[in-house]
């Protein structure tokens, strides 16, 4: 089976972290969260991955078709003008085949068992099957008692489920959606349940699920990874025996941190380099030099 990887928006909500690079490339547990979705994709059965691009397009084909190797196929779609993703969806028309496939959020991380949400989707047939679970403020779908879609609000109402950001389509959704140009797939599914059209959901429970859309939910994304060990240290960091470590930390590689340094809640990227007597709060530091105290600040 193959699968498409959203990854063209700007990532507004996640600025100044986008402000440079790609949202899919932005580190999660010292990994970019693309990486960790292509390895998701690649344990349930799937070999060949289209992803589209827009926002710095290029940092992302050239880490996606550089020397590393994820034992899939890798496809890159440049979209110069963005088309959301209704319409980036139907611009990889000529990449499926007849088999359904899967679409999947770029900016998600999850365990859910995505082997059995295709079951379902080939068991019943469905134009499009929504992986959904309760997940308040972002309960938008209401769904009947066959799990059918009938109606997908602005915003979060009692009785509804959240949508995951993954779902599973047949080909023939294609035709029902805009050719060459932007559109939201969520439109499309709103025309399809109007038009009786087999659209429906897959209820996920006991998974772990989170987005990085926003800066909050990045951190707690990070923070999760620090469960079994509360500081996160990827290869090739220097760290003065004066400097300390305290609460949860992730560190990405090369980090340097001098005399009397204090990291606490917080992460820091690549190359990044704290000089002597700095302390780090509740901050996420990107790759330059930091020389003044930061606490709350994102750089």
């Amino acid at each position: 089976m193959k699968a498409m990887i959203l990854a063209a928006g700007f990532g507004t909500r996640l600025m100044p972290l986008t402000s440079n690079i790609p949202k899919p490339l932005v580190p999660v547990g010292n990994i970019p969260v693309i990486d960790r979705l292509i390895r998701y994709l690649k344990s349930h059965g799937i070999r060949k991955i289209i992803v589209n691009a827009h926002h710095h397009h290029q940092q992302l084909a050239d880490h996606l078709t550089g020397e590393k190797s994820y034992g899939v196929d890798i496809e890159v779609r440049v979209e110069p003008r963005i088309l959301g993703t209704g319409g980036g969806i139907e611009n990889t028309r000529d990449f499926w085949d007849a088999e359904p496939f899967v679409v999947v959020n770029g900016d998600i991380i999850t365990d859910l068992d995505l082997g059995s949400v295709i079951e379902k989707h080939l068991k019943f047939g469905n134009l499009s099957t929504l992986v959904l679970h309760d997940y308040p403020p972002f309960n938008q779908i209401r769904i009947d008692n066959h799990l059918n879609l009938i109606d997908i609000s602005a915003g979060n109402q009692p009785g509804r489920f959240a949508f995951t950001g993954i779902h599973v389509m047949d080909p023939k959704i294609l035709d029902h959606i805009p050719p060459r140009r932007y559109s939201d797939i969520i439109d499309c599914y709103r025309y399809l349940i109007k038009a009786g059209e087999p659209v429906r959901a897959c209820l996920v429970h006991g998974h772990y699920w989170r987005d990085i859309g926003s800066i909050k939910s990045y951190v707690l994304a990070n923070k999760a990874y620090t469960n079994e060990t509360p500081f996160l240290m990827a290869p090739g960091c220097r760290m003065h025996d004066s400097a300390g470590l305290k609460d949860w930390a992730v560190i990405g590689k090369n980090v340097q941190m001098e005399e009397d340094v204090e990291i606490r809640r917080s992460i820091l990227w690549n190359d990044a380099r704290i000089k002597s007597g700095v302390k780090v709060v509740d901050s996420i530091v990107t790759s330059k030099e930091v020389k003044r105290d930061l606490i709350g600040e994102v750089y």
